[in-house]
């Protein structure tokens, strides 16, 4: 999709709408176009470069919704063909990026397979990690990879609901996140993954929370052999033998390219440090830990703001007035440098830095 404004070019963007390989270019396009300007104001010229059936029903469709004459046309030359002629070699670059990443992934997940010595060549890994700082503020996440990369519709959040848990119990997180992802997943799905009916995806489907109904082939868990013996745990519980499952425990002084990997019922398993399915490992571990993180900060930001500065150590209302005096909102606050807190009249060095790590102390 190229996009023009009064004569300029106002940029592209590339989309993937999934179909079934029966769906001829022409349904493809028409199928997306419907989709892409349901809930967008259409222009009052829209190029194609395929014929699509019922065009001049489009168009009075976009005419009623735009409220003007809407022409949707497909030029066979000139200046309006030249430009879809450009359209058509930046997708075809687009595509073939798209199928080169497609390409390197498979391999990646095809080393994985034989590296871990699973049984099939995983479609779907889910990767779980938890955070939180002494306890509070507890958040479980998971992440989806699969033949196309990150699937980042399909990321979970898990606000940890148990009041039982003592406080750091990351054993104990990681089987509440287990238990309810996968209890969940029973309940919708319980069979094994099931093939897609035939259809064309919304061009923008990213739908962040939505529940995601797929199973995974294989399960990634942030950890060494507790963890995994935990997670275990629920699998037999809940009777899930076609998930395969792994854990990997970060190296000394948490080195990359020296963490180990533990299966079920198998030896520990370490990789060469320069090995490109330790480094997708890593890539998948990294991503859920920045993805946690995230969804960590958010959760202890909400706690913060709706707290105020009291929870810190030495701020009494004296202090908390001249912050808010000096910076007008705690948002400004929270996201002032440390010289400038040490600015604010009546705060010392040693009581900005208090104020500092509050609110930018790394999760754990």
């Amino acid at each position: 999709m190229f996009f023009f404004r009064t004569g300029q070019n106002w940029g592209n963007r590339a989309y993937f709408p999934r179909a079934d390989r029966s769906f001829s270019a022409s349904e493809v396009l028409g199928s997306f176009l419907a989709q892409f300007y349901e809930d967008k104001p259409p222009p009052r010229l829209v190029l194609l470069s395929h014929e699509i059936d019922e065009r001049e029903l489009l168009s009075e469709a976009l005419t009623t919704k735009a409220g003007v004459k809407v022409e949707v046309n497909v030029p066979q030359r000139g200046e309006k063909r030249d430009l879809v002629n450009h359209a058509l070699a930046n997708a075809r670059e687009a595509l073939g990026r798209k199928l080169a990443d497609s390409s390197s992934q498979l391999r990646l997940l095809q080393g994985l397979a034989a590296t871990l010595g699973l049984s099939r060549v995983p479609k779907r890994v889910e990767v779980y990690d938890n955070s939180h700082i002494q306890g509070t503020n507890a958040v479980g996440a998971m992440i989806v990879a699969g033949t196309e990369g990150f699937i980042k519709n399909q990321y979970r959040k898990f606000n940890i609901r148990s009041e039982t848990l003592i406080p750091g119990d990351d054993y104990g997180m990681m089987r509440e996140v287990l238990e309810r992802r996968f209890k969940r997943l029973l309940s919708d799905a319980p069979r094994a993954p099931q093939v897609e009916p035939p259809q064309v995806a919304s061009p923008d489907d990213e739908a962040g929370q939505e529940d995601a109904p797929q199973w995974p082939d294989l399960v990634v868990i942030d950890g060494g052999l507790g963890q995994l013996n935990a997670v275990r745990e629920i699998f037999d519980t809940l009777g899930l033998v076609d998930v395969s499952l792994i854990a990997v425990a970060k190296g000394p002084e948490r080195d990359a390219g020296k963490e180990t990997i533990f299966r079920p019922d198998r030896a520990p398993l370490k990789l060469e440090p320069r090995d490109p399915v330790l480094y997708f490992i890593q890539r998948m571990r990294d991503e859920a830990h920045r993805f946690v993180i995230g969804s960590h900060r958010k959760l202890r930001q909400k706690g913060i703001r709706e707290a105020g500065l009291q929870e810190i150590a030495g701020i009494g209302p004296s202090r908390k007035r001249a912050l808010l005096h000096h910076f007008g909102t705690l948002k400004a606050i929270e996201h002032a440098s440390l010289a400038d807190l040490a600015k604010v009249p009546g705060i010392s060095a040693e009581g900005a830095r208090k104020i500092y790590e509050f609110f930018h102390s790394a999760a754990g």
